[in-house]
């Protein structure tokens, strides 16, 4: 059983299948679990609440095969009624993670209670603001981004008058200093990124097409992994 207060959040992959290039899931699953990933999202804005909770299953399987339940976290965005019909169907999903526009961040803790994690979308605008006003004492991580403009998400980091705002290495430096609890930054971020955004003091980084876009995902998966443990101590 995984510890939330043992939450690692340093290598974290998020995947659905419009990620993939048209390979299964579950090859990616397999090649973070292999590379040392911490974390895992499954996120879809496409797939159904059935298929979503048939790669919860798969990915929970795959965990557990590698014996790294108690290590690896799996989580899902935005779909607490996934979350919850897949434990009662004796899956092992550890929490969820919302934005600023999906189920408050009560309502996940009521629902799921006090063992399960549950991560938050920092807002792109008044950012820091934010930070420093936020009511953290039921959530466990802010996510942060994006780093440069992302593929996948493309309206991550929009500002309320719709532009992207991306994030340097300085402000994340400050939001490192600045947030009360652990923060992950992910949107567009390259291995080449991986050794100055460990020297920021952020918690980890997130991917989703550096892996699940990759001709070679294992391979790319353990370079990224790698090569964060380097920096980051």
């Amino acid at each position: 059983m995984y510890n939330r207060k043992n939450l690692d959040i340093s290598a974290y992959f998020v995947v659905g299948p419009e990620n993939t290039k048209g390979r299964p899931v579950s090859q990616m699953i397999q090649a973070v679990v292999d590379a040392g990933f911490t974390c895992i999202q499954i996120r879809s804005k496409e797939a159904s609440a059935l298929e979503m909770i048939g790669l919860c299953r798969e990915s929970a399987d795959i965990i557990a095969k590698a014996r790294k339940s108690d290590k690896i976290a799996l989580l899902v965005d935005d779909r607490l009624d996934v979350v919850l019909a897949a434990r009662k169907l004796g899956i092992k999903v550890d929490g969820i993670h919302v934005g600023q526009t999906d189920i408050p961040v009560d309502v996940c803790r009521k629902y799921l209670g006090e063992d399960s994690i549950v991560g938050l979308s920092a807002r792109a605008h008044e950012l820091f603001e934010y930070i420093k006003t936020a009511d953290v004492s039921k959530v466990d991580y802010f996510g942060a981004g994006p780093l440069h403009p992302s593929v996948t998400k493309p309206n991550c980091g929009q500002d309320i008058d719709g532009t992207i705002l991306t994030r340097s290495f300085e402000e994340l430096k400050e939001l490192a200093k600045l947030s009360p609890i652990p923060v992950v930054v992910g949107g567009g971020v390259t291995i080449d990124d991986i050794p100055q955004l460990a020297e920021t003091g952020v918690d980890g980084f997130f991917v989703v097409s550096a892996i699940a876009g990759a001709d070679d995902p294992a391979g790319e998966a353990k370079k990224l992994a790698d090569v964060w443990r380097k920096y980051s101590k």
